[in-house]
């Protein structure tokens, strides 16, 4: 099979008999044979490798995309009119007329081969910083090419866009913790220089918390260093959502504050019109009229319970930042518990997520019915009182005794929100006999992305 696709000629096309071999399809074949012999093997095929670089330089492409050394910044640097052809690459768009552009598909071929194989050939040897930099970037553009912001199908801070990527998502990130696990984490963190090629993204983060007890000085530091800048590039994101709901109604019985920004135009001319004088063509304003801007709101208090177990990762870092900005809103109060095995209230340091980042320590096992019992003296109004739960839900031997509390929760008032997972991506499996109770409850398990559980939170706490 490979010598019959590198025999094939990858020259013009014009005069061929329809009835004879297709040279687009073969060029086609050779760029993707060529990528799967390199992601199966990872070994050059010396005939597939010559083929392919005659397809690439006939099309008029670099043979740097024939190299998996070499990133996809460094193509697009040195040659930028690539930049465009990569985003949406791999959500072409059907022609109008259902023709079929044969020499488009070959070139899109090479685009398409040299992305899949940046990303997904990573090798099994140590991987430096520079390394994971360098195919954090690589995945980046896998995600432009998906028609995703950059670290939107990782659980990254541009995410947002609701797009799963053919449920991509998991994947790239056990890549990346892979990644980051045959990194020598510690000694890249010690050195200033090496740490600062890191760019945070969940894994790294995970890592990180992990094993912040193993760590010391500069290493330390620069751990907390690199958790701060995530926290505060995914907080910028989900403040943004949550700003983007009104809070509660207009509360017309307070004045509007007389100020030139609350100034209502339009209501002012109309209510003046009266006053037009037509001699001096000129408006005389007797009034002034101003939008009300105060809102009624109901004071509500929120509580979250995180497991933070390890398999909860991604959920737990989320929903602690999305917990800070809540309580950044008038009247909402807002308690934070996380448990494993034991329960810890860290409602004093819900202001600071990065603070409670540190403070947890994940791993080990997990106690729901423990939790419960911390959470359930925080519930005053049951009725202006939301909980949301973040766990897998695997109790094992404490699971009726959980439910039987969640059920009693949910029966005095409480708006209770089981969650699943709230990440930017990724899937999480959840406990099937909780999943059902929950239904039956009338409180279905939330999992999937954060907005889903932002939009809860807005229509009961707005």
């Amino acid at each position: 099979m490979t010598e019959d696709l590198a025999g094939q000629s990858p020259g013009p096309v014009a005069g061929a008999s329809p009835a004879g071999p297709d040279p687009y399809e073969n060029r086609r074949q050779v760029l993707y044979w060529r990528l799967l012999a390199r992601l199966l093997d990872g070994e050059e095929q010396p005939a597939l490798e010559s083929a392919s670089l005659g397809v690439v330089e006939d099309i008029g492409l670099p043979s740097a995309l024939l190299d998996p050394g070499t990133s996809l910044d460094s193509v697009v640097q040195r040659h930028p009119e690539l930049a465009a052809e990569f985003d949406g690459l791999m959500t072409p768009e059907d022609d109008a007329d259902g023709s079929r552009d044969r020499a488009a598909e070959v070139r899109r071929a090479a685009l398409v081969s040299k992305v899949l194989l940046n990303v997904f050939a990573t090798g099994s040897s140590p991987v430096t910083a520079e390394q994971l930099a360098r195919w954090q970037s690589d995945a980046g553009w896998l995600e432009r090419a998906l028609g995703c912001p950059p670290g939107g199908l990782r659980g990254g801070r541009a995410s947002g866009a609701g797009l799963d990527g053919g449920g991509l998502g998991p994947e790239l990130a056990a890549i990346e913790a892979d990644l980051v696990g045959r990194m020598r984490l510690r000694e890249v963190l010690a050195d200033p220089a090496l740490a600062a090629r890191l760019t945070p993204s969940m894994s790294l983060i995970e890592q990180l918390l992990r094993d912040k007890g193993n760590l010391s000085g500069v290493a330390l530091a620069n751990a907390k260093s690199l958790i701060r800048r995530y926290v505060e590039e995914v907080a910028e994101v989900l403040r943004t959502q949550v700003e983007k709901a009104t809070v509660g109604e207009l509360d017309r019985s307070v004045p509007p504050k007389r100020v030139f920004r609350n100034l209502d135009l339009d209501r002012t001319i109309w209510k003046n019109l009266t006053n037009w004088s037509p001699e001096e063509e000129r408006l005389y304003v007797d009034r002034l009229y101003y939008r009300h801007t105060v809102r009624r709101t109901t004071p509500q208090r929120l509580i979250v319970v995180v497991d933070q177990s390890g398999s909860m990762v991604d959920s737990m870092v989320n929903c602690t930042i999305l917990a800070s900005i809540f309580a950044g809103l008038p009247k909402v109060d807002v308690h934070l518990i996380a448990y494993d095995t034991r329960s810890i209230d860290l409602t004093p340091w819900v202001h600071d997520p990065f603070d409670v980042l540190l403070r947890t320590n994940l791993g080990g096992g997990n106690d729901g019915p423990v939790a419960m019992a911390m959470a359930r003296p925080k519930i005053a109004e049951p009725k202006n009182t939301v909980m949301v739960w973040i766990s897998d839900f695997y109790e094992f031997d404490r699971s009726q005794p959980l439910f039987e509390g969640i059920e009693a929760v949910h029966r005095s008032g409480v708006k209770f929100i089981p969650v699943g997972s709230v990440t930017s991506s990724g899937r999480q499996e959840v406990n099937p006999w909780f999943r059902e109770r929950f239904k039956a409850l009338g409180t279905p398990v939330v999992s999937g992305h954060i907005n889903k559980l932002v939009h809860e939170l807005k229509t009961f706490l707005t």
